[in-house]
């Protein structure tokens, strides 16, 4: 089973200069991600037309890249000046970064700046205010702009309003606007001719995220069956940078930074898995205390565009288990520092069985793979036409080779479950209860039903007596594992005693 390995190596694409030509080099571009899987509105993927250059719609895209570009320059020894155009947008200009290659010590920055005032409409009028223009071919003075409109005044002094901007022409372009975002160095060399260089800087507005696609076939009984799982990575590019013929690497871990203050999430998985070989899919390993995801072919991530990658094959005939999960106090915490001691604390619930997928994340089932964080989409085919069918979704935390992955799809429809309070006492420093969990089993089929239960009244909590095996998983809770045969119904009663 190969792994496709996802890592986004952004960088800045193009070339431009005032006294140096630059000439094509290598891109390279990583992807940070905070995205939550399935989280991404639709208004993200197709932007609001009149809006694709907008930093505000930019900035809301939860995620970030590194990018890296080598370039061979032309550097005039001395004091001279180079640009770089079509870099990303919305660069961070604080993370700028230009290293000679070839003449580290020789060649450095004096000054470095980032011009990103680009030419519209609007801001060529901004400056033409009080200038002169042309319209329908007279030469006026442009007085203000407000409204969709424009104050002209002609050579016979008179002012007149006009409405829209149809017709304007300028006699240049003012000073300051430039059509492309432009990075400009001011060097300073002891030589003169080609130099190998490199880039690097950080850009917001791109994101990825991983989706499993699953296919569940029944088993024999009915909690049992297998999956076919298949994964996929979404590149969501709106940093308004093009990264063409890319070295791509997507960063799994959680990376903190300064700002913003909490730390970045993005996707987790765990040591090397097998490939397909690096010309065709993901590669992973660890770095540091993170896990890089990298592509083994160069490939290209336009701007205002989104991207799926295959991350891994489909693994095939994976051994699944269908849970059933009776909660009877699902959302009932208790936080206090004192015991929770009112008797109606936890009755009101609303509880249904809820319905679960579970397999092992393990080489022997066809996996054996780390998972980055993502969205699990189970369908099922229906005999009846073959098509297949939406039986629900969740989104998994990272999860390394070797644990169990578990897949919430919804709710029983012919499993019902009842939760009552049988006995409740109260000492001065005591507090015993009686609770009786009621399952049935609406089914044509025998099922078997987990009742998961919490002893939350007490940190101090001692289970005197039950009518079934159970097993704890923690000290404040416990799973009791019931079969019911087609439409039995069976009660699970326990006592237990808090005490402070």
């Amino acid at each position: 089973m190969r792994i496709s390995r996802t890592t986004v190596i952004a960088m800045l694409a193009a070339t431009g200069g005032l006294a140096a030509t630059l000439q094509a080099g290598g891109t390279a571009l990583t992807i940070y991600s905070t995205a939550t899987p399935g989280a991404i509105p639709p208004e993200l993927y197709r932007p609001t037309p009149g809006q694709s250059t907008a930093a505000g719609r930019w900035n809301r895209v939860p995620g970030y890249a590194m990018v890296r570009q080598d370039r061979t320059l032309e550097i005039e020894r001395g004091v001279s000046t180079v640009s770089f155009q079509d870099v990303a947008a919305l660069l961070d200009p604080t993370t700028v970064r230009f290293t000679s290659l070839s003449d580290p010590d020789g060649t450095r920055v004096l000054e470095q700046d980032y011009r990103f005032d680009l030419l519209s409409m609007d801001k060529m009028l901004e400056r033409y205010i009080d200038r002169t223009i042309y319209f329908q071919g007279q030469e006026m003075t442009l007085m203000s702009v407000a409204g969709g409109g424009m104050l002209l005044q002609g050579r016979d002094g008179r002012i007149q309003f006009q409405e829209g901007y149809n017709g304007v022409v300028f006699p240049s372009l003012a000073e300051g606007l430039i059509t492309r975002p432009t990075l400009i160095w001011t060097l300073a060399s002891d030589r003169t001719g080609e130099q190998e260089t490199r880039v690097t800087y950080q850009t917001s507005g791109i994101t990825w995220w991983a989706d499993y696609n699953l296919l569940f076939t029944p088993g024999a009984d009915e909690n049992s069956g297998t999956l076919d799982i298949g994964a996929w990575v979404s590149i969501l590019n709106q940093s308004g940078g093009t990264y063409e013929d890319a070295t791509l690497k997507l960063v799994a871990g959680d990376v903190h930074r300064a700002e913003p203050a909490r730390p970045e999430r993005m996707y987790d998985a765990a040591v090397a898995f097998r490939t397909r070989g690096q010309d065709e899919g993901f590669e992973q390993k660890a770095f540091f205390e993170y896990h890089l995801y990298t592509l083994g072919r160069p490939t290209t991530i336009p701007d205002r565009s989104t991207k799926q990658m295959e991350l891994f094959e489909t693994a095939r005939g994976v051994p699944a288990r269908k849970i059933l999960l009776f909660d009877g106090l699902a959302g009932v915490r208790w936080f206090g520092n004192q015991p929770a001691s009112d008797q109606n604390f936890g009755l009101n619930t609303d509880a249904k069985v809820a319905v679960y997928l579970k397999f092992e994340n393990k080489e022997e089932h066809g996996m054996g793979i780390p998972l980055p964080s993502g969205r699990m989409r189970v369908n099922q085919t229906d005999e009846a036409d073959g098509s297949e069918e939406f039986i629900g979704e969740s989104v998994i935390d990272h999860t390394p080779r070797g644990e169990e992955v578990m897949i919430m799809l919804g709710n029983a429809f012919d499993v019902v479950g009842e939760r009552r309070q049988v006995s409740f006492e109260r000492g001065r420093n005591w507090i015993t209860e009686t609770i009786e969990v009621t399952l049935r089993n609406r089914k044509a089929e025998p099922v078997e039903v987990v009742v998961q239960e919490r002893l939350y009244r007490w940190v101090n909590a001692e289970i005197q007596d039950i009518s079934h095996r159970h097993e704890m998983l923690d000290a404040r809770m416990f799973h009791v594992p019931v079969m019911l045969r087609p439409d039995e119904e069976e009660k699970v009663t326990y006592t237990v005693r808090y005490s402070w």
